[in-house]
């Protein structure tokens, strides 16, 4: 039975921000309210406390960190993944985030900036999955189902990487949100979920002895912001983040997110 060593996961989370600037060298924004949105379903990156309902996640932490030192404020909004894109894409919202995975395609819409993590896709399943060890012996069985959201980075891996290249197959039971795919594995109604790593670690930390991760990397991605096309944002959110990078700031944020959180 394979599974995923943590410090492996933890490692994929760092961030690639080429950039590096300090903190007293960045863009002053003059308190401008900075308008972002996510959708409060991505655990650890941003999802809702269980204990009191609000936003909380790494990416929470982060932008709430770049406009303290951009000398911005924050107005956060809520957005389903479907619209996320299009809406930021029509200017309103300023900025987005849901684990957004840096493509050619999307690139053509919006503006991504640079990547604050990058990480990889592996297969999500119950903890006493006997039945298959890898995407191989997953694909062979037509029995064996996976929960996705359509549109996501989850979705084309599913189809392209592990099933037959059709985007129809009866195998993947879609979802509205990407939690309650999770759910449906929980209860069986899917056999598994691909997830990003620094996801699956933390759905793993908020549930004990429920889920494990099985075989090795499907994909490698890279997470960005997105911005309304030609976003004078973007420079300074990108120093921003280069700064943070050069102080150990986004390593904290990994620790607390993916280690800590996990085994509180």
């Amino acid at each position: 039975m394979i599974t995923m060593p943590f410090k492996r996961l933890l490692a994929l989370t760092l961030a690639c921000v080429p950039t590096v600037l300090m903190a007293n060298d960045l863009p002053d924004l003059n308190g401008q309210t900075i308008v972002a949105v996510t959708e409060n379903a991505y655990t650890p990156l941003n999802f809702a406390d269980p204990e009191t309902g609000k936003g909380i996640g790494w990416e929470y932490d982060a932008f709430n960190e770049i406009a303290q030192r951009l000398n911005a404020k924050v107005d956060w909004q809520l957005s389903s993944w479907d619209t996320m894109i299009q809406a930021v894409k029509q200017g309103q919202f300023d900025v987005g985030m849901d684990g957004i995975t840096i493509n050619e395609e999307r690139e053509q819409q919006i503006d991504f900036t640079d990547a604050y993590l990058v990480s990889q896709q592996y297969m999500l399943v119950r903890a006493d999955e006997d039945r298959f060890n890898n995407a191989e012996e997953f694909a062979k069985n037509d029995d064996f189902l996976f929960g996705a959201q359509p549109g996501t980075t989850n979705f084309y891996v599913a189809v392209y990487n592990v099933l037959d290249g059709n985007e129809a197959n009866p195998r993947i039971v879609l979802f509205d949100n990407f939690g309650p795919s999770v759910q449906a594995l929980k209860t069986g109604d899917v056999d598994s979920v691909l997830m990003d790593s620094t996801s699956a670690q933390g759905y793993m930390g908020a549930n004990p002895g429920t889920f494990k991760v099985i075989g090795g990397p499907l994909g490698t991605e890279e997470f960005g912001f997105i911005l309304t096309p030609g976003s004078e944002l973007k420079g300074p959110i990108n120093a921003a983040l280069a700064s943070m990078k050069a102080d150990g700031t986004l390593d904290a944020l990994n620790k607390k997110w993916f280690f800590d959180y996990k085994n509180k």
